[in-house]
């Protein structure tokens, strides 16, 4: 079986188990998944979302979160840890979309990885998710995944990004990041992964990895 066909089998499973792929970070619009996001970094959706809705009812978009004290942000969002680089981060890309960009997130990849905390990663999930841009955010879940299942070398993520373009159709990147998310939860973790239960790595003899 060729990596390609390969590729279609396991799009062909994850299309079965997770027909609706709900984003994990709550939002409203994409100021607000913009900051979920960044939060993200090193923590968990569900922490995310325990911390957003405080947050956010004290400034629930950038003019509002550009007049918020730093200090006063990072207390709010200590639980997701990396607070106070993530509070300056968070003060700062505020206050460029509100001076630079009058009020709106940018819809641009280089606009937004110029805004303070955002990376590739992070532009990738607001132009996929808030502006249905196709785009393949890879994240360490996804990362892991496709070294594992043998559909890239999984030497760093670009690498891992640019050989998962190229195996599955662009119509289908959005919602597939985030079946690979999923799944990689539900059936095949980092750490103690039963790969005989697993419908992917059990279906192509994974032992480890």
């Amino acid at each position: 079986m060729s990596v390609r066909q390969k590729a279609a089998e396991i799009a062909r499973i994850l299309n079965e188990l997770y027909p609706e792929t709900p984003i994990p970070l709550r939002h409203e619009d994409a100021y607000t998944l913009l900051v979920a996001v960044v939060l993200s970094a090193q923590c968990t959706d569900e922490r995310v979302n325990q911390i957003t809705p405080k947050l956010f009812a004290r400034a629930g978009n950038p003019e509002e979160m550009a007049k918020v004290p730093v200090d006063e942000i990072r207390e709010i969002i200590k639980p997701c840890g990396l607070s106070p680089a993530k509070s300056k981060a968070i003060s700062g890309l505020s206050k460029i979309i509100t001076e630079k960009h009058g009020g709106k997130v940018p819809e641009s990849f280089e606009a937004l990885e110029a805004l303070p905390g955002v990376g590739h990663k992070t532009a990738s999930v607001v132009m996929s998710q808030a502006f249905g841009y196709p785009a393949f955010p890879v994240d360490t879940h996804i990362h892991r995944l496709a070294a594992r299942w043998g559909l890239s070398s999984g030497k760093n993520v670009e690498l891992t990004e640019r050989d998962l373009k190229a195996l599955f159709p662009e119509e289908t990147w959005n919602k597939l990041h985030l079946q690979i998310i999923y799944f990689g939860r539900q059936y095949c973790p980092a750490r103690g992964h039963k790969p005989e239960k697993c419908p992917i790595c059990s279906l192509y003899g994974i032992e480890k990895g």
